[in-house]
């Protein structure tokens, strides 16, 4: 939705609230906020994609637009990229990378792009694009006279439920995305028998065709797009069973009809030939054809109820509270208009389990993990390609993961980091002759991971060190030493490219990346290649010191381990800089900047998603990090909004980044589908919010779990169930008069911790599986 038109929006729902008197303060209500609560509904059907709703089953995803005259599912599968196995190293690098580094130190920033732009880039220097299947479409006939009409998303139950009254007659369609049976459900009910009629087909701007098997099955066979002047690898296909009770069943030229029935269950099975990023000799028809007949022949009951316990043993893990008022009783698209105007708590609330919600669908283990559109994209050519962006889109896709209790969600983004660590190496080797592995910006499908796009963009080799910081997570929060044996050599890879690749500064004498930049900023000098900026030297430490204590866990490689602590010890250190600022490059160019309000804060990583600047450990840092962050200002775009959210909440700043997540919720970063709009949307906002809001009530880093540290004036009292720490510790937390009520800690692993909450300190020991409640009796946190 063009953001004018948005902007009108919000001023009519705001004079019209005042008008109705529903602006008038809110009084909060007794009713606490609930599962009845967890719905996005709204009193009229889809019209943008961005106001349809979304269901995924991490492979399969469907935006439901809920028409009454005509339904829109529109469907992705999650392999249906452009393209074929390709690899772009270019080994024209290799010969012009001495040079470019020259040009560097000696200042001349332009000319070394240049180069970089002529000599270094991946051949191809474009990655493919996300692409859509297309649309399965359900038309019923005529709209006129139809009243009563919802439309909603139950995340607790992740269905998608239209209802509607039409000619005396009430009519429900269900729909669902099942990971369990690995297909697309529809139902079409009506209260009257005999009154469901409709037609069925396929629209799609693939190259495909459509094929009508019987009165009960037709196909959607295509092929996917080419990339680089040559044709597509991929062959999928959309296979749809169409069961109806009663009535009667016939076909078209290219659909499907039913007249008269009671009602009708749609299934809808889709899949590709992709099987890794170098075998594509999958058999989709095979596929689609087993999963159809598989779960057509269960009751539809049946198949619900698996559905609904396979996502709530995920979504229910974690349960939270920030208080209600009567704005929660509002459409959706009304809370987002009014939620700069109004007090609605519960707003926040859904946006935190709607994160959940989205990540749920878009990755479970065994399919790709999410991309720049987690899995819903309508395009051939999606947004930025719906790519794997990892200068910080990626990574924010998976900030939640941990703490929020989806640890299994994280696979998919572990498995393409092995893959990645394959076609990496190549990369590695050919242009740069370094041993273990390296990508740059982006990645895709086929996993690649040479330098794209303009050297402005691409020339930036630390996205594979900072994908490890998810790997080591893993391990932290789980500490399961089976997995981090499993992951070493791809950490040690990564370091072990930085051994090889890392150079001396002769200015400072510092060991630093060069060429690189700070991720898509402009330095005073015309361009953003320069060498060891603050971002890479924060990146490179963490991932030596995660590959160093993974040594030390698991007694190996000692004499790599030797090799890296020196190492570390001479990468460039932070810097503060002249305005009291944390210095984003080498030199203090901070103040100069072409855009000092940037959107990326790269030098900020230190801060979060790392812990090496911490308010209490680091406190000359902290300060010359939120100088940072005063610098670039609160407004810019979706995902910016999100990892300021989260940054503000690591320096303790409550009502800061209180009022920053208010910008992300308000209608010019969040669309009526809850959507987050960059604009356009990129789902990587929706988990960064989730992400900050988890920050602000519970931190964990350093054996300390922090308690409330950033709770804003406007949640004074609430609570939120089932978080983790790291270390294997669950946390369930009740807060009243902004303080901890109770604290019921659980012990997964018997590590020991520290529970944290302002400037009391409680160490405490559980035994494995012991379970302890604390509280705050006003002077310091007490066991029960």
């Amino acid at each position: 939705m063009p953001q004018l038109n948005r902007r009108d929006a919000l001023k009519t729902a705001v004079a019209f609230s005042a008008l109705s008197g529903v602006s008038l303060p809110a009084k909060a209500q007794t009713k606490a906020f609930s599962n009845d609560d967890l719905k996005l509904w709204y009193k009229t059907p889809a019209v943008e994609w961005t106001e349809a709703l979304p269901l995924g089953n991490g492979r399969l995803g469907a935006m439901v637009f809920g028409g009454v005259a005509r339904e829109r599912l529109q469907l992705n599968e999650d392999t249906i990229y452009a393209g074929a196995p390709y690899q772009p190293a270019n080994p024209e690098g290799l010969i012009a990378l001495p040079e470019i580094r020259k040009l560097i130190f000696d200042g001349k920033y332009l000319d070394a792009e240049t180069l970089i732009h002529n000599k270094f880039l991946g051949t191809p220097n474009r990655q493919v694009s996300y692409q859509t299947v297309g649309e399965l479409v359900l038309t019923f006939g005529p709209s006129t006279n139809s009243s009563g009409y919802r439309r909603e998303l139950d995340l607790n139950r992740a269905v998608s439920t239209v209802t509607y009254r039409q000619d005396g007659v009430t009519y429900k369609r269900e729909t669902f995305i099942s990971a369990v049976d690995q297909v697309l459900v529809t139902r079409i009910t009506a209260d009257k028998p005999g009154k469901v009629s409709l037609q069925l087909g396929f629209e799609t701007p693939q190259v495909a065709s459509v094929t009508v098997e019987g009165p009960q099955d037709i196909v959607l066979t295509g092929k996917n797009g080419p990339h680089n002047g040559k044709d597509g690898a991929l062959r999928f296909e959309s296979r749809v069973k169409v069961l109806a009770q009663g009535g009667k069943q016939s076909t078209g030229l290219d659909e499907v009809l039913v007249s008269g029935a009671d009602s009708v269950t749609v299934f809808m099975a889709a899949a590709t030939n992709y099987k890794s990023y170098k075998d594509v000799s999958g058999d989709p028809t095979a596929i689609t054809k087993a999963q159809l007949a598989a779960a057509s022949g269960k009751a539809y009951d049946a198949l619900l109820s698996a559905h609904i316990a396979d996502h709530q043993a995920l979504f229910g893990r974690v349960s939270v509270d920030f208080g209600r008022t009567e704005f929660a009783d509002l459409p959706t698209n009304e809370r987002v208009l009014l939620s700069q105007k109004q007090n609605d708590p519960a707003l926040a609330a859904l946006y935190y389990q709607y994160g959940r919600y989205l990540l749920i669908g878009c990755s479970r283990p065994g399919t790709q993990p999410a991309n720049l559109q987690g899995l819903w994209n309508e395009k051939l050519n999606a947004p930025w390609g719906g790519k794997y962006t990892i200068n910080i889109n990626t990574e924010m896709n998976y900030w939640p993961a941990e703490p929020t209790a989806l640890p299994e969600l994280v696979e998919p983004l572990i498995a393409m980091v092995k893959d990645i660590s394959e076609t990496g190496a190549v990369t590695a080797k050919v242009q740069y002759n370094a041993r273990g592995w390296v990508t740059h910006h982006n990645t895709d499908l086929w996993r690649a991971t040479a330098p794209i796009d303009k050297g402005f963009y691409g020339m930036w080799p630390s996205g594979g060190a900072w994908l490890c910081l998810h790997l080591w997570d893993r391990y932290d929060y789980g500490r399961d030493k089976a997995y981090l044996k499993e992951i070493y050599p791809i950490l040690r890879g990564a370091s072990l490219f930085f051994v090889d690749t890392l150079v001396k500064d002769p200015h400072t004498g510092y060991m630093v990346t060069c060429p690189s930049m700070s991720p898509e900023a402009k330095h005073p000098f015309g361009t953003s290649i320069c060498a060891g900026p603050t971002m890479d030297m924060q990146i490179i430490r963490d991932l030596f010191a995660n590959t160093i204590k993974a040594s030390e866990i698991l007694k190996t490689d000692a004499a790599f381990r030797k090799e890296i602590t020196a190492l570390r010890g001479k990468l460039a250190p932070n810097k503060i800089g002249k305005a009291g600022q944390l210095q984003e490059w080498q030199d203090d160019w901070d103040m100069e900047a072409a855009d000092i309000h940037h959107r990326h804060v790269s030098h900020l990583y230190g801060l979060f998603p790392s812990t090496q600047i911490t308010p209490r450990g680091t406190p000359e840092l902290a300060a010359a990090a939120r100088k940072s962050l005063e610098i670039r200002g609160d407004l810019s775009t979706g995902w910016a909004i999100a990892w300021r959210i989260n940054l503000w909440a690591r320096l303790g700043q409550g009502d800061r980044t209180h009022s920053i997540l208010k910008l992300l919720l308000g209608p010019e970063r969040t669309y009526p589908n809850m959507f987050d709009a960059h604009p356009p949307f990129q789902i990587d906002g929706n988990f960064g919010g989730t992400s900050g809001m988890t920050e602000m009530l519970l931190q964990s880093y350093n054996d300390e779990i922090i308690l409330l540290p950033a709770l804003p004036t406007a949640w004074p009292q609430g609570k939120v169930t089932g978080l983790k720490a790291r270390g294997g510790f669950t946390v369930d937390l009740h807060w009243k008069d902004m303080t901890p009520e109770t604290v019921i800690l659980t012990s997964t692993l018997g590590e020991k911790t520290t529970l944290v909450f302002g400037q009391v300190v409680l160490p405490v020991a559980l035994k494995k599986g012991e379970t302890a409640t604390f509280r705050y009796d006003g002077k310091a946190l007490v066991r029960v």
